[in-house]
Order: structure tokens, then C-alpha cells, then sequence
């Protein structure tokens, strides 16, 4: 396939077992992430296997820094075929500690990232009339989450404005995938001490994310077995859903 890919949050979890099956599939993968040892190591993996891989480091809150890594990879390595907006970040946010700090340091790495990154890429994709925007939400985007409000508003903000991007994309040749997964094993939910259905290790999650990218599907939830409940909870009551959440909220108090 040979395509160039840029990817966000690589040295760890979902990215570092997504980057080498991207590798492998023939593009040069461009892997960037703060911490800069952890993702070298990534790398260094991809090219022992006879594959392409450059390590960046790159702190996706900081516009500027977003922009200058595109252009230096667009003027070093070629144009960005394919975005990944992987990086994001946990956080509680509980009504009892409720500080627009909290709240707005999650959406600058789940909402922001990704907007600096696409705005990053998107004129020069415009002007090919190609390429490919990937953005992870979550299917915690679905409905409001208690103690949570801050990470399930940043995926369902991201889910939205994928679906709104999506939409004026196509008359510019430009594919856009949203990822919606739901728990998997990283070092992100190794935090969580509440009960996490349907969880699925990395590698098994990485498997759907390259098969949604490579059909460049519009939006691709996984697990199947969650992502059914929880599209279906979009329909329940307000009431129902309220005292469900609440209870499981109580339960773990």
C-alpha cells in the first residue's frame, strides 16, 4: 500500500500494537507521543522486523508543536496520506471536585489533539484531493457517564465533529473513519476499579482498528457485544438511565 501514516499516541496501548500491523501491511509509520524513549522502542521494534517507522516526539495540547511535526514529516518523509488521532487521556471528574481544570486538560488532548492535527493536514490533503482522517472516540461518547463527564464529553464531542468533517469531506476526495472502541487493556483502564464488560486486550483491539482504517469505514464500534448495548441505551428513559447509572455509581462508592 505503501501509505505515509501519522499517528498520535503511539508509545503505548492501542497505538503501540496499531503501529506495527500498519508497518506491516507496507506504510511508513510515522509514531509520535510524549514520551520519547517508550516510543523509540516502539519503533525500533517495527524496523527490526524489516518495516518503516520514524519516532517523533510530540505533545498533541500544543498547537503549535502539531504543527510544525506535520510539516517536518510532509517535508522529510512526504505528504501525510492517512491521520491517526490516537492520543487522548483519562480522568475523573466528579461532581464533588468538579474544577474546569480537570475538565478542560481532557478535552485539550481528546477534542483539541485531534483539531490541531487535522487542521494540520487538512489543506494540503484538500489541495491532493486525498487522504484519510482517523479519529478515536469511545463508546463511552454514547451517553454521560458519572464521575466521568469530562472524558465521555470529549469522545462524544469528538464523535460529532468526525461525523460533521465526514460529511463536507467527500467533495474533497477525503476519507473520514471514527473509531469507537470500547474497554481494552492498557495502561489507561489498568487505573479503573469499576467493573469494565466486554474488555479485550490491545492487540485484539488494533486487529478492528486496522480493519475499520483499511475499509475506511465511517464509523466502526467494537466490541460488537458492548457497542450493542450501548447504542441501544441511547433509546432508554432518562428516568431508567438515571437510576441505573446512579446505582452502579452508589455501588461503587
Amino acid at each position: 500500500m505503501g501509505q505515509i501514516v501519522f499517528m498520535t499516541g503511539a508509545s503505548s496501548g492501542l497505538g503501540a500494537a496499531l503501529a506495527p500491523l500498519l508497518a506491516a501491511d507496507g506504510d511508513t509509520v510515522v509514531l509520535t507521543a510524549r514520551r520519547a524513549a517508550a516510543l523509540e522502542e516502539v519503533a525500533a521494534k517495527i524496523r527490526a522486523e524489516g518495516h518503516r517507522a520514524v519516532a517523533l516526539s510530540l505533545d498533541v495540547t500544543d498547537r503549535d508543536a502539531v504543527h510544525a511535526a506535520v510539516a517536518k514529516v510532509e517535508r522529510e518523509v512526504g505528504p501525510i496520506d492517512v491521520m491517526i488521532a490516537n492520543a487522548g487521556v483519562g480522568g475523573i471528574t466528579p461532581i464533588t471536585k468538579f474544577e474546569a481544570s480537570a475538565v478542560e486538560a481532557v478535552f485539550r488532548a481528546n477534542l483539541f489533539g485531534p483539531v490541531y492535527c487535522f487542521e494540520a493536514v487538512l489543506p494540503q490533503m484538500i489541495a491532493r484531493r486525498s487522504g484519510h482522517l482517523v479519529g478515536v472516540a469511545s463508546l463511552a461518547g454514547y451517553r454521560g457517564l458519572p464521575a466521568n463527564g469530562a472524558y465521555a464529553g470529549s469522545k462524544a464531542a469528538l464523535k460529532v465533529l468526525m461525523e460533521s468533517l465526514r460529511i463536507e469531506a467527500h467533495q474533497h476526495g477525503i476519507d473520514v473513519t471514527t473509531i469507537e472502541p470500547g474497554f481494552v487493556k492498557t495502561p489507561m483502564t489498568a487505573k479503573n476499579k469499576h467493573p469494565m464488560p466486554f474488555i479485550i486486550d490491545a492487540d485484539e483491539a488494533a486487529r478492528h482498528m486496522r480493519k475499520a482504517i483499511r475499509d475506511k469505514a465511517s464509523e466502526y464500534a467494537f466490541p460488537w457485544q458492548l457497542a450493542s448495548i450501548v447504542k441501544a441505551g441511547r433509546v432508554f428513559p432518562n428516568s431508567l438511565y438515571d437510576r441505573a447509572l446512579a446505582k452502579q455509581r452508589a455501588e461503587k462508592d
